[in-house]
């Protein structure tokens, strides 16, 4: 397919610039059929059924953007792409002049780190210079990396609401917004209606807004991002298929760590990096539906919902979401898909030409 197929009109406007007062105050638009239809988040228990397994990615967000300047005077902004150790990261930097290993970056009296080296990919590897360990120099003077296409600068509320309230393995520096969605007591009305939880971990990092450049999206090249799928997660996730429940995934984050986990076959454990690309033509191997917020046009997370809904299926949905005026991408309004009538979860085993 192409990337043309993949574009759609959005209004500015439409883009959501701040959460919704309170989480769960959003409106989720439910494909579950030929055609979309209108709904509240807070609807999602009728969708649900006892015995289904919600599959969670309970990364959490790192205060990843940083201001400051090199020791020669030109001002810096340093966005950690990943954290390799307390002590090292990958980073991007913007700066009036690249600066050079062995540059030294400052964020504050006694807070910097060094440039180690530049990478063929355009990334920093840096490295803690002083009394603090990159990582806490991160915690301490670090923003919240809100995604470009929210125009504001982040402010306190941010370091609460872009982050899910599961939120447990610091390493990210985007949020899966899909989980934004839920607070405590959703979380509480979903157990005690026999709905089974588990938990992947996917460090989403800034290459998830990476913009598809090939016309022909099998040339395009993923970005890589770091997951762990647990045997504690595999067994919820057997014990939950066993008994005749769906997994839905919470988020494409979710999709793609699951599905990189069962890239032999069958779910096993897995703990590394994916570059698992998934676009129309994709068998899902793992889950039955997808709980999800709107993407942005021409991207590799619109292809992901589209290879599980339907191309001509999902277009036709984010037009009547334009139409109807929900609220698009990190803090906007979420939508629930399960793959038409005629498909499903693939068998094990299965061929597909996404490769991890």
């Amino acid at each position: 397919m192409k990337l043309d197929d993949f574009q759609y009109e959005l209004p500015p406007e439409l883009i959501a610039q701040h959460p919704p007062a309170t989480r769960g105050a959003s409106r989720l638009l439910i494909l579950d059929g030929p055609t979309a239809r209108d709904g509240q988040f807070l609807d999602l228990p009728s969708l649900l059924r006892a015995g289904d397994c919600l599959v969670f990615n309970d990364t959490r967000v790192i205060p990843a953007r940083l201001h400051g300047h090199k020791a020669s005077g030109g001002r810096i902004e340093m966005l950690i792409e990943r954290m390799l150790g307390a002590t090292t990261a990958l980073a991007h930097i913007r700066a009036s002049k690249a600066p050079k290993p062995g540059s030294l970056l400052e964020f504050g009296p006694g807070l910097e780190c060094r440039v180690v080296a530049k990478r063929e990919d355009g990334l920093y590897e840096v490295e803690s210079s002083g009394a603090l360990a990159l990582a806490e120099l991160v915690e301490r003077v670090g923003h919240m990396p809100l995604p470009p296409y929210i125009t504001r600068e982040d402010d306190a509320r941010d370091a609460e609401r872009y982050q899910t309230v599961y939120a447990r393995a610091p390493g990210a520096v985007a949020a899966p917004t899909a989980g934004l969605h839920f607070d405590n007591a959703m979380l509480e009305a979903l157990r005690a209606m026999g709905v089974r939880f588990a938990y992947v971990t996917l460090h989403v990092g800034a290459g998830t807004f990476q913009p598809v450049r090939t016309d022909d999206i099998a040339s395009h090249r993923m970005h890589s991002e770091f997951l762990d799928v647990s045997p504690a997660a595999c067994a919820e996730i057997a014990r939950a298929k066993a008994a005749g429940g769906r997994v839905v995934a919470v988020g494409t984050t979710s999709v793609r760590a699951l599905e990189t986990a069962a890239a032999g076959g069958e779910l096993a454990p897995y703990q590394g990096d994916t570059r698992l690309f998934i676009t129309p033509g994709y068998r899902f191997r793992v889950i039955d539906a997808l709980l999800t917020n709107f993407h942005l046009p021409g991207s590799t997370l619109l292809m992901l919902v589209a290879a599980l809904a339907g191309h001509a299926r999902i277009m036709a949905a984010y037009r009547h979401a334009v139409a109807a005026r929900y609220r698009f991408f990190s803090y906007g309004d979420a939508m629930w898909v399960t793959p038409p009538a005629a498909t499903g979860p693939t068998p094990a085993g299965a061929s597909s030409r996404a490769a991890q």
